[in-house]
């Protein structure tokens, strides 16, 4: 009980000298801000998260640059995730962890058209992801889908994959049953150069393949698409671009295939009096028994596979 009395009594004594003198040494408490895993705003903008290129230039249908310089965002368990159109989609970590993730997932790159219409937005080269950069492409799906809603909101988030992300992005601006077609959105004389390779086409005067060719490099001087030597090599994504066969028999019936485009070819080749090197292997396919190729009046070629110098 002595021993109590004593203690109570210096905490007396030193309340009543107060502060102690301005030389003396004083403990400061420095409270941490907590952001929950978002950017820090106390640090410099250089600090935070750091994208590895500039976004392609705003395009596609003009109903949809509204969207552009806006976000919208969506928190899923601990994450929160930002779409900013034309711009990128980021991560952010929605936890007290001092390491909490903040990252991009993918930067604008570049329309994904299919059956003549807009399907998505294609974010790649997001921050590093093992070998590979995050992006939102899952393969044979859209990146950012567009779909009707009746407000503009980011809708869903997914991983199909790992570093592979897929968005559904809601706005009312698609509700119209051709609002996502390309044709309308081109200017005239890049309709007038489409109706043309579709003449060609059904005048057998261009084969798929060159339509398909002509008909990107369309969409690319639209701005629609990124040209080849604008991106990374697709391998680097995990992407391949070859056609593969299953079996032998669908092998087979490709090769069989293009051994007829090749003699229908050389046949519009020798017409047109274009001297051609033979190409190789061809002999071996007249086993195949193709039907020799119907001979047409002379016309131009455009977009003919293997042909140098000819536009249309």
């Amino acid at each position: 009980m002595a021993a109590v009395l004593v203690c109570f009594l210096l905490l007396l004594e030193f309340a009543a000298r107060g502060p102690g003198p301005a030389g003396a040494a004083k403990m400061k408490v420095v409270e941490e801000p907590n952001t929950f895993g978002l950017n820090n705003p106390f640090l410099p903008q250089t600090s935070r998260l750091q994208p590895k290129r500039d976004p392609s230039p705003v395009s596609g249908p003009g109903y949809l640059l509204r969207l552009s310089g806006k976000c919208f965002s969506l928190v899923e368990s601990t994450y929160k995730y930002e779409f900013c159109p034309f711009h990128n989609v980021t991560q952010h970590e929605q936890t007290f962890r001092w390491n909490a993730y903040s990252g991009i997932l993918g930067i604008w790159h570049e329309w994904e058209i299919a059956n003549s219409s807009f399907v998505g937005m294609w974010m790649r080269d997001g921050d590093s992801c093992g070998s590979r950069s995050r992006q939102t492409k899952p393969c044979l799906r859209p990146q950012v889908e567009l779909t009707c809603g009746k407000s503009d909101r980011l809708a869903q988030v997914s991983e199909p994959s790992t570093c592979v992300y897929s968005l559904t992005f809601e706005t009312p601006l698609v509700c119209h049953p051709h609002a996502l077609l390309v044709y309308p959105v081109l200017p005239e004389a890049l309709q007038q150069r489409w109706d043309q390779l579709e003449q060609d086409l059904v005048e057998e005067l261009i084969t798929a393949q060159g339509h398909a060719k002509r008909l990107r490099a369309l969409f690319e001087e639209a701005g629609y698409l990124r040209a080849p030597e604008d991106s990374d090599s697709a391998w680097q994504e995990g992407v391949s671009w070859g056609q593969v066969f299953e079996t032998l028999e669908s092998c087979s019936q490709a090769h069989k295939e293009l051994s007829k485009e090749v003699k229908r070819l050389q046949t519009l080749l020798t017409q047109h009096g274009i001297p051609h090197a033979k190409a190789a292997g061809t002999s071996s396919s007249k086993h195949l028994g193709q039907a020799a190729p119907t001979h047409r009046p002379p016309a131009q070629l455009h977009g003919e596979p293997g042909l140098h110098g000819n536009t249309p």
